[in-house]
């Protein structure tokens, strides 16, 4: 790529040909370059349009067959018939474009809340950007855990490497830096001053210049662009599964209704119209429109709530979580970190001890305003207000040995006016402590003797009182240009840096909604213990084990004796990623379906093993990348309201799925019944595809229907066994009542045709609407309240039900005005119809639900309470799932 050319330059050479300089490009120029280049993008994302949405309403295998079997029913003279029926299908078109079209904007705004940034140098000032308003030029800020956002060339670096395994396979760091490199046409692998669009900063900062944007990257250009195969969910192979059991059912009952009324004399293309009528009849045509409509309400009700979902099938996923686990930072305290005070060894306050932290520090300050980590930006915050930061201009800084979550420190080294240079070292006393071999008391640097146990017992103690406690310590290096890890040694003890993280006011109501939904929630740290068991003390946080093991602890186990630990320990500190990785692959190993909260690097591939990766808006790019959630809040109480809207979801897709296909093979197999003794056939092809259209109508409004209270104790999975002994249960009591009909018009009517399918028609739609009403709730129905939409959707379905028989539509369908006393008997077998599916499904509910692995819905939920005493849930997903 001749842009490329840049790796031979000075940093300076750089800045001059991309014409650009260290305070960054002006808003003016950058939307000029902008325009020339266009956005920072691979790939456009997947927006249907109109039309799209439109004409996939008709992808349905039943829907060309029928659209061809009209046509030829058109060609042969029966206009009327064929034309009511690309009507009917025409209007349930248009309904399902209407929606989808509706949860298609929905997901638009969706895509926003989960977008990267970059930090990015603008007119002299630090913005955060949006990846795609990137252009060449741009001077971008770079740190542990961004994503690299496009093809740059480095100009400043500060202990820098970079996972570019996505690129070159190559999976260890690459070591950069912002040196020229002689080299004529190297190899992206060879390019070390050079980091490109799609890796992962994984150690250290610095700033570099954009080169190369979007599809003219090397990630752009290459064949192999980051696609990870996505496995299935439950839920996606669940939908497939309920699909070709119905499949198996419409092949049946169509092949069977065609040659029965074929050798019955009703004629070759009646009878063929007749058995695809029941075919659609049968189908639940809108169950992809419901879907998306119901996920899509989801997950706007969600950012409603501070919670956006990458993809929508995760909500349901979310609403199965039984374990979450999560960092006690952020979801059991504020977030908010204030520096109280700096202490020496001997308890006494030293100005330096908060001057060297304010030297050895990654925040960013600008005009007043501080940017960066949780403690750096509590020390520059408690700075700004009480500490004189013009001391600090006397230094100047060498170099920096960036921060790690291994050793869970940083350094720098600082010239001094006064004092030479000095390597100053801050992090989490058990790592930094040790390699401290003196201590400095009294102005006097003293040799620790006796070890260093007393200075953690320190520690230990602050700990306890629910303080976080950071270690400072300093040296005098040796004089050079280059440090390393290997300087972290023979250091000078300074003192401890003493915060507060106060508890969050809405942890206790949110684990008492955990405790409510069967939710337990494990707590995975890297804090010390003592810290630990106080903020879980304070927030109400259950220790089943009455200790808190530690990552040292958890190396020790073997695979078995670690699944057995996770059920009888709950809280856990001083992990290291791999540590929390080995104990939710432990969790999901016992059967457990596992929810993890990060935000860091280091999380990663714990949000990757879990079953629902949760995220933060304000997370490293890396954390966010591989969630399949984030949350815009982050909070306990944000995730409860998360996995309530889950289960609510998924509760009124099964409502929607057990109401249409029971009523659906009801009606359809008492029609093909009916067919075998009567001398014509029940109901006309475009008679059943208006009762189909009419009774679908309120199932649109499903997804605002409210859940009971006992549909959201326990998480729920599709079982197709319970979803078919519903359909065949439910469907033969419809079948029962419809006869009943049949019977009541042979009494008053006759054998007249018209009047026959009028009457079977209004008792066949209003059965389907009214019933919802029964069986959307575990409940007896009148102790259950419905939504105004459902309630409004049914009574306008209703009368049209009954409206169109007297319309001047009744003519082109062929029906019959009937009496009023024959209304009345029909409403009375309708709600006698009801009365009776009121009492059956207690009956049903007892016999096949009975055992704690069901909810009463239908849907399958291993009941793993909060205990954790029962390990034998079955797995969805293997524990290293990829994405």
């Amino acid at each position: 790529m001749d842009e490329f050319r840049y790796w031979r330059m000075t940093s300076q050479e750089v800045l001059t040909s991309s014409g650009t300089s260290l305070e960054g490009l002006s808003q003016k120029e950058a939307r000029l370059r902008l325009a020339r280049s266009g956005p920072n993008q691979i790939d456009k994302p997947d927006k249907k349009t109109p039309l799209k949405i439109f004409i996939s309403q008709f992808q349905n295998p039943l829907i060309y067959i029928l659209i061809a079997a009209t046509i030829v029913a058109f060609a042969l003279g029966d206009k009327t018939e064929s034309l009511i029926i690309l009507a009917i299908l025409l209007v349930n078109a248009i309904l399902g474009f209407v929606q989808e079209y509706r949860s298609e904007k929905a997901l638009e705004e969706l895509r926003k809340y989960v977008s990267m940034t970059a930090r990015v140098m603008r007119d002299a000032q630090v913005s955060e950007l949006p990846v795609a308003e990137l252009v060449p030029g741009d001077i971008v800020l770079i740190s542990i855990g961004d994503i690299v956002p496009a093809d740059c060339r480095i100009i400043e670096t500060h202990g820098l490497e970079a996972n570019e395994s996505t690129l070159t396979g190559e999976s260890n760091p690459v070591s950069k830096t912002a040196e020229p490199l002689p080299v004529s046409e190297p190899a992206p692998h060879e390019m070390f001053n050079c980091i490109f669009m799609g890796t992962v900063i994984t150690a250290g900062a610095g700033k570099a210049v954009v080169v190369t944007t979007g599809r003219d990257t090397f990630f752009g250009q290459s064949a192999k662009v980051l696609k990870e195969a996505v496995q299935s969910t439950d839920f996606e192979k669940s939908i497939r599964n309920f699909g070709s059991m119905l499949v198996r059912v419409i092949l049946v009952m169509t092949l069977f209704v065609f040659i029965v009324n074929t050798i019955l004399g009703h004629g070759i293309l009646e009878s063929f119209l007749f058995a695809l009528a029941i075919a659609v009849g049968i189908t639940p045509e809108l169950l992809p429109v419901i879907i998306t409509i119901g996920l899509s309400q989801g997950a706007m009700n969600l950012v409603r709530k501070h919670v956006a979902v990458k993809r929508l099938e995760a909500i349901e996923d979310l609403g199965n979580i039984d374990v979450l686990c999560a960092d006690k930072t952020g979801t059991l305290t504020e977030n908010e970190v204030s520096l109280i005070r700096y202490l020496d060894c001997e308890g006494k306050e030293d100005e330096e001890i908060l001057q060297f932290s304010l030297l050895c520090n990654s925040a960013v300050v600008q005009h007043g305003k501080v940017k960066g980590g949780t403690i750096d930006s509590a020390i520059w915050t408690y700075a700004l207000k009480k500490y004189d930061t013009k001391k600090l201009k006397t230094f100047h800084k060498v170099d920096e040995i960036a921060f790690d979550y291994e050793r869970k420190r940083m350094s720098v080294v600082v010239d001094s006016e006064g004092d030479g240079r000095i390597l100053i070292t801050k992090g989490a006393p058990e790592n930094v402590i040790p390699i401290c071999t003196k201590s400095r008391r009294d102005c006097k640097e003293m040799k620790i003797v006796g070890g260093t146990s007393s200075l953690l017992k320190m520690a230990e103690g602050f700990g306890e009182q629910g303080y976080r406690v950071i270690a400072v310590a300093y040296r005098k290096p040796p004089m050079k240009v280059d440090y390393s890890l290997h300087d972290e040694t023979d250091l000078i003890f300074a003192g401890f840096l003493i915060l507060l993280d106060p508890p969050k006011k809405d942890a206790q109501p949110a684990l008492e909604h955990f405790k409510r939904m069967g939710v337990a929630l494990y707590v995975l740290t890297g804090d010390g213990p003592h810290v630990t068991a106080q903020i879980c003390s304070q927030v109400g946080v259950k220790n089943l084990s009455g200790r808190i093991l530690e990552g040292k602890d958890i190396e020790k186990l073997d695979e078995a004796t670690l699944r057995k630990t996770v059920e009888a320990n709950n809280i856990f500190a001083r992990l290291t990623p791999s540590n929390k990785l080995a104990i939710i692959n432990a969790l999901r190993a016992n059967g457990h379906i596992v929810g993890f909260i990060g935000d860091g690097v280091n999380d990663a591939t714990s949000l990757k093993a879990a079953d629902v990766g949760i995220s933060v808006s304000n997370a490293a790019d890396i954390a966010k990348d591989a969630a399949d959630v984030v949350l815009l809040r982050k909070s306990l109480g944000v995730v409860a309201n998360g996995i309530s809207e889950g289960r609510k979801t998924f509760a009124n897709i099964i409502k929607y799925i057990h109401n249409t296909i029971s009523a659906n093979f009801g009606n359809m197999f008492t029609l093909s019944l009916a067919s075998l003794f009567l001398p014509f056939i029940p109901l006309l092809p475009s008679q059943i595809l208006l009762n189909n259209l009419i009774s679908d109508v309120p199932m649109l409004t499903v997804s605002t229907d409210s859940v009971d209270h006992e549909d959201m104790k326990k998480p729920k999975r599709w079982d197709i066994s319970e979803i078919t002994r519903f359909m065949i249960f439910f469907g033969l009591i419809s079948s029962v009542f419809d006869l009943v009909t049949m019977a009541f018009i042979f009494i008053t009517m006759g054998s007249d045709q018209a009047y026959f399918r009028t009457i079977w028609f209004i008792e066949s739609a209003l059965t389907e609407i009214f019933v919802v009403f029964a069986i959307r709730t575990f409940k007896p129905f009148w102790r259950s309240v419905p939504s105004t939409l459902l309630l409004v959707a049914s009574a306008l379905a209703s009368a049209f039900t009954i409206g169109v028989i007297f319309s001047p539509l009744a003519g082109y369908f062929q029906f019959q005005p009937v009496s009023v006393g024959a209304l009345a008997v029909v409403l009375g077998i309708v709600l006698t119809y009801v009365g009776v599916v009121e009492i059956a499904k207690h009956f049903f509910f007892k016999r096949y639900l009975k055992s704690d692995n069901h909810n009463h819905d239908g849907s399958h939920s291993d009941n793993h309470s909060a205990n954790h005493g029962n390990t034998s849930r079955q797995r969805r997903k293997e524990p290293q799932r990829e994405k």
